[in-house]
């Protein structure tokens, strides 16, 4: 049973404010993300790569309800609901079951959803932003994903071998964050010859050879934590720690600037001028820098016109590449204005940049 019933109530208030001021009847959230956003941690997915799962919620001024057939009733209520809400269960063979009672709940009234259809609106602006910043609860949940994270990530590169292919080292990593009790949203893996190639590198069958990079994105109670990481079977050669160490300084001036009040186009603006003065100009347009993160692996990815400004317990997660180097971690915005690193393995090799520690290629 889910104890964050204080933070659901909390939620629920929000959002029934947000009925009084735009005159709708009714919320209804049905995404992976705004599910476990609303019951604190709680998970509708079934199938991983899925956007919706198998049941959603609806607020009105007065009830809340979680919507499901007879098939996941009795394991959502046993294993994932908060108290906060009502089961409304319907057959799974009855397609108009759920469009019936959300009509009826709501008085066939106006509807605001994250996934609209039909007459329904668009979530407001202000509750879409209510999201993004976390209750001190929410960053507790959060702290321990990314600690499981960044351990599991540790735990695989140790145990690689040159000779594994980028699916074993891939499936390696999907498997220690299964046995954490994470979902492994992302495995991303390249190897030697991969590597230079491609930013966003699926794995293949092919052996990882002497180096490799591995990418999670890592989800527990609907939180992402991201973090990216190198290996080397031997020493790296310099022109490759140059680069490495050449994107450390890139992300230090997006990390630098991750204080309440900033815009993400500022930060995207300073990274190009970033990338700039270290002689890699077209860098900023050869693969996305991160942004803010959350309930979804990147809520609002910067570019030069998200006006969007980090607050005070946002989460970011940056990350700036060169052909062939990477740095990303997962970092809270803390009261102070400075970064908490979710991600952080002390047992994983570093250097300090900022007065940050931030991950070196792992020599083995």
């Amino acid at each position: 049973m889910n104890q964050y019933t204080d933070e659901v109530s909390t939620k629920l208030e929000f959002i029934r404010q947000t009925l009084k001021e735009t005159g709708a009847q009714g919320v209804y959230l049905c995404g992976t993300d705004w599910f476990a956003w609303i019951t604190a941690g709680a998970s509708n997915t079934v199938l991983l790569t899925a956007e919706t799962g198998i049941a959603s919620v609806l607020i009105t001024a007065d009830d809340a309800w979680v919507l499901t057939d007879e098939i996941e009733a009795q394991r959502l209520q046993d294993e994932e609901l908060p108290s906060n809400f009502k089961l409304e269960i319907y057959p799974w063979a009855d397609t108009n079951a759920r469009k019936s009672f959300i009509c009826n709940a709501t008085g066939d009234g106006k509807i605001l959803s994250d996934r609209p259809v039909e007459t329904q609106k668009p979530l407001p602006e202000s509750l879409q932003q209510y999201k993004r910043v976390m209750m001190s609860s929410e960053v507790e949940r959060y702290r321990e994903v990314g600690r499981k994270a960044s351990v599991a990530m540790t735990e695989v590169l140790l145990a690689a071998k040159p000779t594994w292919t980028e699916y074993k080292l891939a499936g390696a990593g999907a498997e220690a964050l299964w046995t954490r009790g994470l979902h492994p949203a992302l495995t991303l893996v390249a190897g030697e010859r991969r590597l230079p190639l491609y930013r966003h590198a699926t794995p293949q069958n092919e052996p990882i050879g002497v180096k490799a990079m591995m990418v999670f994105c890592a989800r527990g109670y609907g939180l992402y934590a991201n973090l990216t990481r190198f290996i080397s079977f031997g020493t790296i050669p310099n022109k490759e720690n140059e680069l490495h160490f050449r994107c450390r300084e890139v992300e230090s001036v997006a990390l630098n600037m991750c204080k309440p009040g900033t815009g993400l186009n500022q930060v995207y603006q300073a990274l190009a001028k970033a990338y700039q003065q270290h002689g890699f100009a077209n860098a900023i347009r050869e693969h996305h820098q991160g942004g803010t993160t959350g309930y979804l692996a990147r809520e609002i990815v910067a570019n030069p016109t998200t006006t969007d400004t980090l607050k005070e317990n946002m989460a970011v997660a940056w990350n700036p590449s060169l052909v062939g180097a990477k740095i990303e971690d997962t970092f809270v915005i803390s009261a102070d204005g400075k970064l908490e690193n979710l991600t952080y393995d002390p047992n994983f090799p570093s250097v300090e940049v900022e007065g940050r520690l931030r991950p070196l290629v792992l020599e083995v």
